[in-house]
């Protein structure tokens, strides 16, 4: 193993460096991050306008940041969704939700039209009822969660055990949920396929170019300046030195690849169809198969005093342990096979869980995330949105929602609050949901304990803002 995440180790070539800046330039559009929001939005920058000079500054490498170290899921949902649609109109919530659903097409669509092999697959999710028997009350409660808001039967509908039994072999499985709008990928392939794309078009990329301050007009780094009247920040959980550290908290999420697994061992376990899988669990457990027969298997992480975006890759080997675990408890065929990468990365979460785009008009400068792990698909309609504000070419998209046109990220973005009040209701939350797995794996049901535990961390929360 030359490198701890499966994704970066498993390039078929070398990954293609970027010069440093090393000078002043002028530009349309300046881009601070080159992860899939900022590669995204600069590729619609470009189909739309091809005249504009755009500049992407990336502090590391590419896919340095969340972007090259996630779960390689592309999800037709949108995390906090009903936050902004459950009081509409049944018809108006439908077609946000078939939006979502598109949305992991169009990408699929764009690989495919700039000929980008990123192991694109779009074969579905199941969110399976097992591991112990609440699950299966969990995942049908979100089912109908899942109808109210506006998803079609089409797009997510109930397995039985016996539909569940021919996709893969979990342990003790009572059901669960298809979710189809899904699709799998390789995320180091996407990003360096599309900055290829960007850079023969002439879009210009720095990387080992870390943004000391974005000011309405400029970006400063420590070895040059851009000066741009638009400007995007594109860092989602890496956003702490860009003046939005209180307003996106950084989570952990961590992962691990195994070995190639054989035809029997593939017996054993199902996912021919290469479904994406997870279970009804508060570790929010996300696996797949990949085109190599790995399986890839993450859950949460953790919040750190303080709120450091993760720099390494490496996790511990207690880390990759639980989650070693956390997989064979699911697929008790696998047998102890042979863990080869365990890495980690971080996300962000918006002070109420709404993913967002925002783009102050007065001073040029937008921003997108918040998108609490659901970021790969999310990065692509975000990128398009915001083409779309900058050029002033209005459209579904720019309608939603979660698009402020005309606003400053303080005025959308609540702060969290402060240390050591957020690291304390971070530890509370996280044993209530501890106390709830706990309770359901030994099929102990309280009633309205969900609720409860709910309102306690509802309560946390406002009492330390």
């Amino acid at each position: 193993m030359s490198h701890p995440c499966y994704w970066h180790d498993s390039l078929p070539t070398p990954p293609v460096r970027y010069p440093t800046l090393s000078r002043d330039h002028d530009a349309d559009v300046a881009i601070v991050g080159a992860g899939f929001t900022g590669l995204w939005s600069a590729y619609y920058l470009n189909q739309l306008v091809p005249s504009l000079k755009i500049v992407v500054l990336e502090a590391e490498r590419l896919g340095f940041g969340a972007s090259g170290r996630n779960g390689g899921w592309l999800v037709g949902s949108m995390a906090g969704l009903d936050r902004y649609i459950d009081h509409w109109p049944e018809h108006q919530r439908r077609g946000v939700c078939d939006l979502l659903c598109h949305n992991v097409d169009d990408i699929g669509s764009v690989l495919a039209r700039e000929g980008i092999d990123a192991d694109y697959h779009k074969g579905g999710a199941v969110y399976v009822a097992a591991r112990y028997k609440a699950q299966e009350r969990v995942q049908r409660e979100y089912l109908e969660h899942l109808h109210h808001i506006g998803f079609r039967e089409a797009d997510c509908k109930w397995l039985s055990p016996e539909a569940m039994d021919r996709i893969a072999r979990f342990r003790d499985q009572r059901g669960g949920i298809l979710q189809r709008q899904v699709a799998t990928f390789h995320p180091m392939k996407l990003l360096q396929g599309l900055a290829a794309r960007l850079a023969e078009r002439g879009v210009e990329i720095v990387e080992r170019s870390p943004v000391e301050a974005i000011e309405p007009g400029v970006v400063r780094t420590a070895t040059g300046r851009v000066r741009a009247r638009h400007i995007i920040a594109a860092t989602e959980g890496y956003t702490r030195h860009l003046g939005l550290k209180r307003r996106i908290l950084p989570i952990e999420s961590m992962l691990i690849a195994t070995e190639p697994l054989d035809e029997a061992q593939w017996g054993e376990i199902g996912l021919n169809a290469r479904h994406a899988f997870g279970d009804a669990s508060r570790l929010v457990t996300y696996g797949q198969r990949s085109r190599d027969d790995r399986l890839i298997f993450g859950a949460q992480g953790y919040y750190h005093f303080g709120g450091p975006p993760r720099q390494s890759f490496e996790i511990t080997d207690r880390h990759m342990k639980m989650r070693q675990g956390l997989l064979k408890a699911l697929f008790p065929g696998l047998g102890d096979v042979r863990v080869t990468h365990g890495w980690g990365g971080t996300l962000g979460l918006s002070r109420h869980f709404r993913p967002h785009v925002i783009r102050d008009a007065a001073t040029g400068i937008a921003t997108a995330g918040g998108y609490a792990g659901e970021g790969a698909a999310m990065a692509h309609i975000m990128g398009q949105t915001l083409a779309e504000l900058i050029t002033e070419q209005g459209s579904k998209r720019t309608a939603m929602p979660w698009v402020h046109a005309n606003a400053r990220h303080e005025d959308i973005l609540k702060r969290w609050e402060m240390e050591p009040f957020r690291w304390l209701s971070a530890q509370v939350v996280a044993a209530s949901y501890g106390l709830e797995e706990s309770l359901m794996q030994h099929d102990l049901n309280v009633p309205g304990l969900s609720p409860a535990l709910n309102a306690v961390n509802n309560a946390v929360s406002r009492m330390v803002e």
